[in-house]
């Protein structure tokens, strides 16, 4: 649904917005990696990587860091993934990097591994000291940076709550240690299961893998502290009473340390990162749309473009989930004989979303707009909210998210003076819009354009009552809906998460680097969990997996000896003060 607002308009915006004929959108102008030719190709190539998101990025990253020449293919028209920005009618969105935790001034692992793969060259900015703002019908709740702030701003309001919220932070703790040995599991053979899962017994928490709620009630009998505890549960898609406290606490741990947005915007994961897989010969290109992965017997030869073109290669890595890769790209016969079409019974795709991509035509200054994320709930009965909603779209919208991207860039007003840019995230169900499936996209009629107009209605309302100084100030928005997901990003439901993080899914051993298939091999969110970290540290996991231990260890200590500056020498610090 596209708007385009005049302030004069006020109240009337969204009515006008929904009588306006439906155009179909121009496409962004913006565009990372190079145009897919079969001429362009330059092999011969020792991998290829099917996909370009942060996991497939960074697999070809590392194995270029070793000399290795890795050809990345990218069916979109822009490399990145869900990192992947796009613009239109003069502004500029990201659609999948609303923030990232762990990567401050103090050196941590997921801080070294991106400075390491953009070669110094990505820098971050620091969101508010609060991050996320939790707002439960109209009580609001503030999750501030820093273990001690963190406690003492949920002191404001559970004065007696200290000892549970020690403790739960303590569990939180406690999980981040044993995702090493989840980690190290990925890279062991098959045999090594029984010793793990006997290790797991005796070692783990009885805690680590229930439900995010049933771990919260063991420590309180408290609603409302359970539901802020736990109300960044849209991160991974997966409400408290269904998703697994393990994901929770990986989240929470994340960003304990406070919210940073990439310098000049999402696209940048990309862009500094590419050129470091250019330098050893290899290349990213878009617009490639793999048709199926070649086989000999049970080893890969190479892939096959939808253009006919057969590229040769040993390696390959599929970074484009496991219902695509086992269902799609590779031979149904190769699946069933590997035994992917049974396991992939065991787990589910994740949660589908709306997005609306707000434009205005002032300054975020101007507008007061802040760094820090709402998140926006009905009541403390998520999973009631959320049960109720999908059954009927009407019913109130069981979580709102809101990001101010502009304002958490301190180059976004040079690069688009005088505007301003929000976007607002809610839970979807896919089969609301299947009908139109088949429809091309930016031409799928009249009835679905007021399908998007009605809930963006809604879901303007939802950010006006918590900042009504933009009632009236809207330029431009326009939603994406589940088919947009599956469009460009190629989720066939609309997913989001790649698979859903319930307790199950940390119990599939096979969700490994090295498939069953000799020379394939998976990386991305689908290996260890969802977010732009997880797959990141998937991708690293994976080039680790193909390395092996003597060439990928050394490779690690490269990564993680010390953190990258930039070529002029100056911190990190000097730089952001310098934008």
């Amino acid at each position: 649904m596209v708007g385009q607002l005049t302030a004069k308009l006020q109240n009337d915006e969204v009515a006008m917005a929904e009588k306006t004929p439906a155009k179909r959108p121009q496409p962004s102008r913006l565009r990372i990696g190079r145009r897919y030719r079969a001429s362009r190709l330059q092999g011969p190539y020792d991998a290829l990587v099917i996909g370009s998101g942060i996991g497939g990025l960074t697999t070809a990253a590392m194995l270029s860091a070793t000399g290795r020449k890795v050809l990345v293919l990218e069916q979109h028209y822009t490399a990145g993934g869900f990192t992947h920005a796009y613009d239109r009618n003069g502004y500029e969105w990201d659609v999948g990097v609303h923030y990232i935790g762990d990567v401050g001034g103090h050196p941590t692992a997921t801080r070294k591994l991106f400075d390491f793969l953009s070669a110094g060259n990505l820098h971050w900015a620091p969101m508010d000291d609060t991050y996320d703002r939790i707002c439960i019908g109209d009580e609001q709740y503030d999750l501030r940076a820093g273990r001690d702030e963190f406690i003492a701003g949920l002191l404001k309001h559970f004065p007696n709550g200290r000892t549970v919220i020690e403790a739960y932070l303590q569990r939180v703790s406690a999980v981040g240690r044993a995702m090493r040995l989840f980690t190290i599991a990925k890279l062991l053979p098959g045999w090594c299961g029984p010793l793990l899962a006997l290790w797991k017994k005796f070692t783990w928490p009885d805690y680590l893998n229930k439900t995010t709620y049933e771990v919260l009630r063991e420590l309180t009998d408290n609603e409302k502290l359970i539901a802020v505890l736990s109300g960044q549960w849209g991160d991974n898609g997966m409400t408290p009473k269904t998703g697994s406290f393990i994901i929770h606490a990986l989240i929470v741990k994340h960003y304990l340390y406070g919210g940073y947005y990439p310098v000049g915007g999402a696209s940048k994961i990309a862009q500094t990162i590419i050129p470091q897989i250019q330098a050893a010969g290899g290349e990213v290109f878009t617009y490639a749309e793999v048709e199926t992965i070649l086989l000999d017997g049970n080893r890969v030869r190479g892939l096959r473009m939808v253009d006919g073109t057969e590229i040769e290669a040993s390696l390959v890595i599929s970074n484009a989930g496991v219902f695509n890769t086992f269902e799609k790209l590779l031979p149904e016969s190769a699946s069933q004989r590997a035994g992917y079409c049974r396991d992939l019974q065991n787990v589910q795709p994740s949660t589908a979303h709306l997005c609306l991509y707000v434009g205005l035509r002032k300054t975020a200054e101007e507008l007061r707009l802040p760094k820090t994320n709402y998140w926006l709930y009905p009541s403390t009965d998520y999973d009631g909210d959320v049960r109720k909603f999908l059954a009927d779209p009407n019913a109130d919208i069981p979580l709102v998210y809101i990001s101010f991207p502009s304002a958490k860039d301190p180059v976004f007003p040079q690069c688009y003076p005088g505007r301003a840019t929000i976007e607002i995230v809610a839970p979807a169900k896919y089969e609301w819009f299947a009908k139109w499936r088949d429809k091309p996209w930016g031409k799928r009629g009249e009835d679905y354009q007021a399908l998007k107009g009605r809930f963006s209605e809604r879901l303007l309302e939802h950010l006006y009552k918590y900042f009504p100084q933009l009632r009236g100030q809207i330029d431009y928005f326009e939603l994406s809906t589940p088919l947009s997901t599956d469009y460009f990003c190629r989720y066939a439901r609309g997913e989001i998460y790649g698979l859903e993080h319930g307790p199950k899914r940390f119990e599939q051993s096979w969700l490994r680097p090295k498939s069953r298939i000799r020379g394939l091999y998976l990386t991305g969110q689908d290996i260890l969990s969802c977010g732009v970290a997880g797959a990141m540290f998937a991708g690293a996991v994976t080039a680790q997996s193909i390395l092996g231990w003597r060439r990928g260890t050394a490779l690690l200590r490269r990564v993680f000896a010390e953190r990258l500056v930039a070529a002029s020498g100056r911190s990190y610090k000097e730089r952001v003060d310098t934008l």
